[in-house]
């Protein structure tokens, strides 16, 4: 767009303060700033007071719990070792964070978690998938959503780690889209003088990311029926496992997610549950006292708390691109153009907008909450230490046989 339709442009959506630096710019920095204004997605500010809505009626979700699996183990994991034998299910990588709260310098998947030798999330990762591979005899397509600060870093490292003897051609890499930020009235932060704030749009944003980049052609051509969405924090995470994929299809559920009994009341991961009767997750702090304590035959009865490893039918996923995801707001102290000047607030100033994996979920219709075994499928490293932190990651890694 040209300067003229572009401030028109701005005029009708509220947003002319974009262009409150415009005379001062280079001809190079006026051609970034235009095509800034042209990719950004203003919907998503349009009306901020709508983003966030209150929780419906909350009630507990029954499972596949780990006993139940024990006994069905070998048909579940016939019927997923079938569909993975025939290319049917991928897998999807979330590593767009950055490994700042661990003191490291880089993307999050680079952190060495080794003892004695060198042993890097990503590598453990992709250690737990060749154990599927070497039950199929075959490599499915893995996709590795980035993000705009870790993109090149990450792609060079698996080339560097020759994609950890990955095939090349199972391995796909894309960026994940963003959204603006804004202040409080909805108004949209300019980064610079010559770029507008935008961060990534939530982990909600990973599928329709993967299809803006290209790569759902891949999908297509293989007539890829599930994709297996997973977290870069998770160091036990068992990627793409038969058994979970094989009792999704015959429970008939079109997603599943992996839970584990949470430890306590108190602890703080999502539980699954239902929400106006369908299944919903429900973040730690938005629960009452009341809810997180609630008990059943010695029991916690919104017991389930999820993984971050979720199994999604890829035709009901098309309908979550349809714009009906909705965005929450993310209170955060935003760097911005203040009074012609750079500012970093020490105290939040406005909105990140992020779609949530979580209301995918709700959009599915029905989820298999699938009980796995806490101490062999969940080791999140979020801290430094304490709590879900390098130093319990990593003795649960020992308790699993792997060498540190």
């Amino acid at each position: 767009m040209d300067y003229q339709r572009t401030k028109a442009y701005l005029e009708k959506r509220g947003q002319q303060q974009l262009l409150e630096y415009y005379d001062e710019l280079s001809d190079a920095d006026k051609e970034i700033l235009l095509n800034d204004i042209e990719i950004t997605n203003f919907s998503a500010v349009n009306n901020i007071s709508a983003a966030e809505k209150k929780r419906g009626k909350i009630t507990p979700i029954g499972a596949v719990t780990a006993e139940e699996i024990k006994r069905r183990v070998g048909q579940f994991e016939a019927v997923g070792l079938d569909l993975l034998s025939k290319d049917k299910v991928a897998a999807v990588l979330l590593a767009g964070g950055q490994g700042s709260r661990l003191g490291f310098k880089g993307p999050k998947g680079m952190f060495d978690i080794g003892e004695t030798r060198s042993l890097t999330i990503f590598e453990q990762q992709m250690n737990n998938i060749a154990e599927v591979n070497a039950k199929t005899g075959r490599h499915f397509h893995i996709f590795i959503m980035t993000s705009r600060q870790n993109h090149e870093q990450t792609v060079e490292f698996f080339k560097s780690k020759n994609y950890f003897g990955y095939p090349r051609d199972r391995v796909h890499f894309y960026i994940q889209d963003c959204a603006p930020t804004c202040d409080y009235n909805g108004k949209v932060f300019l980064d610079e003088k010559h770029r507008v704030s935008l961060a990534p749009n939530g982990n909600g944003g990973w599928y329709s990311s993967l299809v803006n980049s290209g790569l759902a052609r891949i999908l297509e051509r293989n007539n890829v029926e599930w994709l297996n969405v997973y977290s870069v924090d998770n160091v036990l995470q068992r990627i793409c496992d038969p058994v979970f994929i094989g009792a999704t299809i015959l429970k008939r559920c079109r997603c599943g997610a992996k839970v584990v009994k949470k430890v306590c009341a108190e602890e703080k991961v999502g539980v699954l549950c239902n929400e106006d009767g369908k299944p919903s997750i429900i973040e730690y702090y938005e629960m009452s006292e009341q809810l997180k304590n609630k008990k059943k035959k010695g029991e916690l009865v919104y017991r389930y708390g999820v993984t971050l490893n979720y199994l999604f039918n890829i035709h009901d996923l098309n309908g979550t691109l349809s714009g009906k995801l909705p965005y929450h707001l993310a209170n955060k102290a935003i760097p911005h153009m203040e009074n012609g000047v750079r500012v970093t607030p020490a105290e939040p100033c406005g909105y990140k907008l992020e779609t949530l994996v979580v209301d995918m979920v709700k959009m599915m219709g029905s989820c298999l909450a699938f009980e796995v075994d806490r101490e062999r499928e969940f080791a999140p490293v979020k801290n430094a230490e304490g709590c879900d932190s390098v130093v319990t990651a990593r003795e649960l890694l020992k308790k699993n046989g792997v060498i540190l």
